[in-house]
């Protein structure tokens, strides 16, 4: 699929109180905004016009917009976010959608589902069950896709936050993978493409309009991209990581 758009959000002042399991400190803001910037210029040289939300502080970890909202060719999904301070994040969300889609679904309670969650492959949707994306949740995913001609199907996984923390598909039947998602007999068609453990953070691709986005110092895995054909992006992800932040995690593309 060839993206045309972005959404992306200002990250607030309160990211430092952003939800996380690392251990690598609070986010610098000010570094945080510049990482952010960056980030809206790579997507720009891929050839996105990109939409910027304003920050709001109430939501510390709202800059991750790609959870709040699933994107397809024919509609947008809106999500329950499986973190309860971060349902509130889908107003803003929507309000921003019913500018591009006449089509709006929604994913209600008892459901819960990131978007993080769930990665698409042409017209399939791998949904993958966390501890923020619930069976309900998915289930509705799954039927709302499926009534919009899309096929769709869920993964196990206990060990990473969200499934594209640890696959990233980069088209032409390649998969970006480490960790647990190794081995799941589910992408045993694909070529793999296995990011080493001390490199994980760097599975957390974007494959934009033939370009591959990746964080900042993983040269491994930025090798094994160069060496299977692709063009790479490397930006630096460092105040994001620290509150379980990645690429992917800070758009929404359509």
């Amino acid at each position: 699929m060839n993206f045309k758009e972005a959404i992306v959000k200002t990250p607030c002042r309160n990211l430092i109180h952003g939800l996380t399991t690392s251990d690598l400190g609070p986010p610098v803001y000010e570094k945080a905004l510049e990482q952010h910037a960056a980030y809206v210029e790579a997507l720009q040289s891929c050839g996105l016009e990109i939409t910027i939300i304003e920050p709001e502080e109430d939501f510390p970890d709202s800059t991750f917009v790609e959870d709040t909202a699933l994107l397809t060719n024919k509609c947008a999904i809106v999500t329950n976010p499986g973190a309860l301070s971060r349902r509130g994040e889908i107003k803003a969300i929507t309000d921003e959608l019913i500018n591009f889609y006449d089509n709006l679904e929604y994913i209600k309670e008892p459901g819960t589902i990131d978007a993080g969650d769930i990665m698409m492959v042409e017209n399939h949707f791998y949904i993958g069950l966390s501890e923020r994306t619930s069976s309900s949740g998915s289930e509705q995913m799954i039927k709302i896709l499926a009534a919009h001609g899309h096929s769709a199907s869920t993964i196990s996984i206990s060990e990473m936050l969200h499934l594209k923390s640890g696959v990233a598909s980069l088209g032409n039947n390649n998969l970006l993978v480490t960790g647990e998602l190794i081995n799941k007999p589910e992408f045993e068609q694909y070529n793999k493409l296995v990011v080493p453990d001390n490199e994980q953070y760097a599975a957390n691709g974007l494959f934009i309009n033939d370009k591959v986005i990746i964080a900042k110092g993983y040269p491994e895995t930025r090798s094994l991209i160069n060496s299977a054909g692709y063009d790479t992006i490397e930006l630096n992800m460092s105040e994001f990581q620290k509150v379980d932040g990645g690429l992917s995690c800070l758009s929404l593309r359509f």
